[in-house]
């Protein structure tokens, strides 16, 4: 059996759109997770025009995902931190402070889209970052950095159903400690960042947190807890998560790059983190609050 989820912005979907798709593929009972947002139905199979219906929704501005319906709620989740767990760039934030940031955007783009290699071009933009004081990271923090829509519900509610939560990114261990933290992550990994009298040095400590080290931790801490890339979710939005979506059972593009999305069989562009819980079956009543 199979589960269809459509999932819109609070007061988007609309109960004769979910029950007309129900009835063409001939599903179960619609259940809905949340009023005019969020619903489910099961299917004996998945459809033959799956994607063109998902292309249709699209423009309705509601997504729709298919996935199996044994094991979908996971028992860990692994996510990237930026533009995914939180709003912004942390380099980028760094960047517009140092007044390179326009020149540092583009650079991101292009590695997040998968025209850049990763390495490369994150020490292309360290080097432009070369001599910014130590202090306007704890700057950044607490005035230009935001938590994504959705992201501490997310993390509370898997939690508190004994998931473990780690936070992976390819950006650096001075936002991702703060950042897990807050919002109650079980561990985080990320590049660290090297100073040298108080400021950047325009390097990071090698070697460098990138794709495979995404797949190595998650292949790590599975192997820890005891246990396998079907029990995990992984949410992501470049290039560079790709892997880490493709290896765990459950890989989520979210608000992805148009090149990565197209690769992964979940994608949620018009909902915000809660749907990641949508798709496990939570329903709203079930979310936790951090």
């Amino acid at each position: 059996m199979f589960v269809a989820t459509l999932i819109a912005a609070q007061g988007g979907l609309q109960p004769s759109l979910t029950e007309n798709l129900r009835n063409a593929w001939g599903g179960g009972d619609i259940q809905w997770l949340s009023p005019d947002e969020a619903a489910e139905f099961s299917l004996a199979a998945l459809p033959g025009n799956l994607w063109a219906v998902w292309a249709d929704l699209q423009a309705l501005q509601v997504d729709l995902a298919l996935q199996p319906e044994d094991g979908r709620r996971k028992a860990m989740l692994i996510a990237d931190m930026d533009s995914t767990m939180i709003a912004q760039e942390c380099i980028d934030e760094l960047a517009e402070v140092a007044g390179v940031g326009a020149e540092v955007r583009g650079i991101t783009a292009r590695a997040m889209n998968g025209e850049l290699d990763f390495e490369g071009a994150l020490l292309e933009r360290m080097a432009l970052l070369r001599g910014l004081p130590e202090a306007v990271i704890a700057q950044v923090l607490a005035t230009r950095i935001t938590h994504a829509p959705g992201a501490a519900a997310l993390v509370a509610t898997m939690r508190s159903n004994g998931a473990y939560t780690a936070l992976v990114s390819g950006g650096f261990t001075a936002f991702t400690g703060p950042v897990a933290s807050a919002l109650g992550f079980d561990e985080d990994r990320a590049n660290v960042l090297v100073l040298k009298n108080g400021a950047l040095t325009g390097d990071v400590t090698w070697p460098i947190l990138g794709r495979q080290a995404k797949i190595d931790a998650l292949e790590e801490i599975t192997a820890r807890l005891g246990l396998t890339a079907a029990d995990v979710m992984a949410v992501g939005d470049g290039a560079n998560d790709l892997g880490m979506l493709g290896r765990a059972d459950a890989g989520v593009a979210l608000h992805a790059k148009p090149s990565v999305a197209v690769q992964c069989d979940l994608r949620i562009n018009y909902g915000d983190l809660t749907a990641l819980l949508y798709l496990q079956g939570y329903a709203r009543s079930e979310f936790v609050q951090a």
